[in-house]
């Protein structure tokens, strides 16, 4: 089919671009930075040389908007923090003695003063900096960073469009500061911040913007009549400056619903709007309220979250319906690509064919500039890209990886009886309490131990042939040994193997499933300075053999204590991959929990007494809209239910979850069935052990008490107060002690000061407790 060029050019364009470099040199900088071998002019200019290749790469592909202030040492959130001076009081000595050492301490607090909260950016695995407002909270301007990075940009020729966190996003991702009533709203603070980005505003027109992109993704969840007037109210204020740029308004991840109306009203000069699968409603909505006559519509139809070539054809339909919409149609990916890989051309052990299947942010660039101009020129001119994408996506589609008739038709024969315990939790309780034989407040960890520098030396020589296998095996079980040996002299209660053999939580698994593919360079950051490689699941998943009993067997060879056999749960598995979208999601969730299943079964078999099944991405995972979340966590309790519900009764099934909002999935905890679960709260001050508390959870629990994504050493009374908070919540015989999550990122030195004050705290509190509650039986 041959399409018609439109009336007006279409421009491509971005909304963010991976912030890390080919080769992580933002990562090793700032962690150099820290380390005190770097310099902050060293530091700065790495950022710089980063920004100015991001943009060459954007140009030279065809992108004719770049933006700016995507960019970050650490997290965007973060840096709007510092844009409207909202700095929290306990962190500004530190942010007015160095600016720089300051950012910092906000995000990763220091041993004296607590960092920001953090949690999940909407329903991704980037973490945010959650900002604290209070009801005297003063906003102050300080648009330098935005400024100096869009004359960067400028000085080397680029149309640019500064990029903004929104006014009404910032404020309902904000959480009342400590001490503060947790009923006071932060949206109530909009009148005070409007002037501030109108300052900004004015500043970014004065150094050069055309356009200004606010970003307000929160208007796409289900919104108050109140939180859509506030969003009227802001965009018809901001609007009406006249010291100003053009207003792009970005939202996405989902459709925007009532929002939409709200936007397409507003005195600004356009939107950019979702217009992949999961926001497909917006194409319609936009039609019901009549389009956008005058104004710029950026259409994203190419998925910035997921690593799939787009369906071009069917994304030129799209955007040819969307012409007679608005006064012009730019076309863009969806989201940021923050969310995905930098290049598939780094790859070398993906088999081509395969390779033809993927697109990570370069490709997605070259996807978006291909469509612009096929929506520009006619298709005719696109005419050799179409066929070749049609050819991909024939092959991929008929691929023998993608389908395993076995694997089929084991999932079709799954009853309901597969997804539940043979007895329910009161009852398997006394069982497990008396096999394993814990006191009161048993104290444990989430799992693995810091990663150290001989762990990757060796994980790095096995890779190079410098060492065989034996020889790395050797270095692990020498890992392991003093992991299990440390645990047992601190006085830690169920122990772990420390993972020292995993190179992360989800690679390691899918390393090892069939279906799985994994990358050799597909870095995605997750907070700050973690980047993870998230696997592709591309076809049917099983486990051809054991995974983690060999390990988990020589751990608990090494002690009398109970050893924790770990896994990965499946829902978890896939949010932190790029899934297949060729199928629905509960049906490769159920394909990776029958994988699970085998496991969970070889552990117990072997021996293990308590097998922990992580899901830290449950509540991540959640859809935005309500009204799309019961048969989502329908399918999802059911996937872990079915990994675990073989055990036997005294075999103890934990769970772990990390860093998001949990009160809206309280009950799906619940429904998970999981004897312990163990959550982040030491940041949030014990917040989910209220809200399990209020729910009426009635299983064993541990909030955690150590927050191990900040350096500072927690003291051993500082401990012992949140486990008294957590107990005015949760019964002290269903209390656990451990700490937020996995150490993996920690150094030896300050884990094992902070483990010891965490068992310090635990024995303090139990004598505390002694001749006041009954024992464990």
């Amino acid at each position: 089919m041959t399409t018609k060029p439109a009336a007006a050019a279409a421009r491509a364009t971005v909304y963010g671009y991976p912030r890390q470099g080919q080769n992580r040199e933002l990562k090793k900088a700032i962690e150099g930075y820290w380390k005190g071998r770097v310099t902050a002019d060293v530091l700065r200019a790495t950022a710089a040389d980063l920004r100015a290749s991001n943009w060459r790469q954007l140009a030279d592909a065809g992108i004719d908007e770049v933006p700016t202030g995507d960019f970050s040492f650490y997290d965007h959130v973060l840096d709007t923090t510092v844009m409207v001076g909202a700095i929290p009081g306990r962190h500004r000595d530190a942010v007015e003695a160095d600016a720089l050492d300051g950012y910092f301490a906000m995000a990763r607090g220091t041993q004296d003063v607590a960092p920001l909260e953090m949690t999940k950016w909407f329903d991704t695995n980037y973490h945010y900096l959650v900002p604290e407002l209070s009801p005297d909270t003063v906003f102050t301007a300080d648009s330098s960073q935005q400024v100096a990075e869009l004359r960067e940009a400028l000085a080397l020729g680029h149309t640019a469009r500064p990029v903004l966190v929104g006014p009404v996003t910032y404020l309902l991702l904000a959480k009342p500061a400590p001490g503060v009533p947790a009923d006071f709203e932060p949206l109530t603070l909009l009148d005070r911040l409007l002037p501030v980005y109108a300052e900004v505003l004015a500043d970014l027109r004065a150094a050069g913007a055309e356009w200004v992109q606010l970003d307000e993704p929160a208007l796409v969840q289900d919104r108050t009549p109140a939180e859509l007037n506030a969003a009227e109210r802001a965009y018809r204020d901001l609007g009406a400056l006249t010291d100003r740029s053009k207003l792009l308004v970005a939202s996405y991840f989902d459709r925007l619903g009532n929002a939409l109306p709200v936007l397409a009203k507003a005195p600004v000069e356009g939107l950019a709007v979702d217009f992949t699968e999961s926001a497909a409603a917006n194409l319609d909505d936009l039609a019901a309220v009549g389009g956008l006559p005058g104004k710029r519509l950026v259409a994203g139809v190419v998925n910035g979250r997921n690593i799939w070539i787009n369906d071009l054809a069917a994304s030129l339909s799209r955007l040819g319906t969307l012409l007679g919409l608005a006064d012009r149609v730019d076309v863009s990916a969806s989201c940021s690509l923050l969310h995905v890989p930098l290049d598939t051309g780094a790859e070398r052990d993906i088999e081509p064919q395969v390779l033809r299947w993927l697109a990570f942010a370069r490709q997605k660039t070259a996807e978006i500039v291909t469509l612009a101009r096929g929506l520009t020129q006619g298709t005719d001119t696109i005419g050799a890209q179409l066929a070749a994408n049609r050819a991909d996506l024939f092959s991929r589609a008929n691929s023998p990886i993608t389908r395993d008739p076995a694997v089929r038709a084991r999932t079709a024969a799954v009853s309901e009886a597969d997804a539940r315990r043979s007895l329910p939790y009161a009852e398997r309780t006394a069982a497990q309490r008396a096999r394993l034989g814990l006191p009161l407040l048993p104290t444990t960890t989430i799992g693995s131990f810091p990663q150290t520098a001989g762990v990757r030396t060796a994980r790095a020589d096995l890779r190079a042939g410098r060492i065989d296998t034996a020889g790395y095996e050797e270095r692990i079980k020498a890992e392991i040994q003093e992991v299990i040996s440390f645990q047992e002299k601190a006085g830690l209660d169920v122990l772990v193997h420390g993972e020292a053999e995993r190179n992360d939580m989800v690679q390691y698994f899918a390393e090892q499933l069939t279906g799985c593919l994994a990358t050799q360079h597909g870095w995605v950051q997750s907070y700050g300075t973690r980047y993870v490689r998230p696997p592709i699941l591309a076809g049917d998943i099983s486990r051809p053999e054991p995974m983690t009993v060999r390990w988990t067997r020589y751990a608990q060879s090494l002690t009398d204590r109970p050893v924790k056999g770990m896994l990965t749960g499946p829902v978890t598995m896939l949010a932190w991959s790029f899934v297949r979208d060729d199928q629905p999601r509960a049906e490769t969730a159920r394909q990776v929990a029958l994988a699970l299943r085998d496991e969970v079964g070889d552990l117990e078999a072997a021996g293990t007494s308590v097998i922990q099944v992580d899901e830290p991405a449950l509540r991540e995972t959640l859809p935005l809209r309500a009204a799309d979340r019961p048969e989502y966590l329908g399918w999802a309790t059911e996937a872990f239910r079915l990994s675990t519900g073989g055990v036997r009764p005294d075999t103890q099934i934990h769970t772990h979850m990390c860093y998001a909002e949990f009160g809206d999935i309280v009950q799906a905890i619940d429904d998970l069935d999981a004897d312990v679960i163990s959550l982040e709260a030491a940041r949030s001050h014990m917040q989910v052990a209220r809200e399990l508390a209020s729910h009426g959870y009635p299983r064993e629990a541990g909030p955690g008490v150590y927050d191990i994504h900040s350096p500072r050493v927690p003291g051993a009374e500082e401990a012992a107060d949140l486990l008294r908070t957590g107990l005015k919540a949760i019964p002290a015989e269903r209390l656990w002690v451990n700490p937020d999550c996995g150490l993996k990122t920690r150094g030896w030195t300050e884990t094992r000061a902070s483990l010891e004050n965490l068992v310090t705290a635990a024995r303090a509190v139990r004598g505390e407790l002694a001749g006041e509650r009954p024992a464990r039986t």
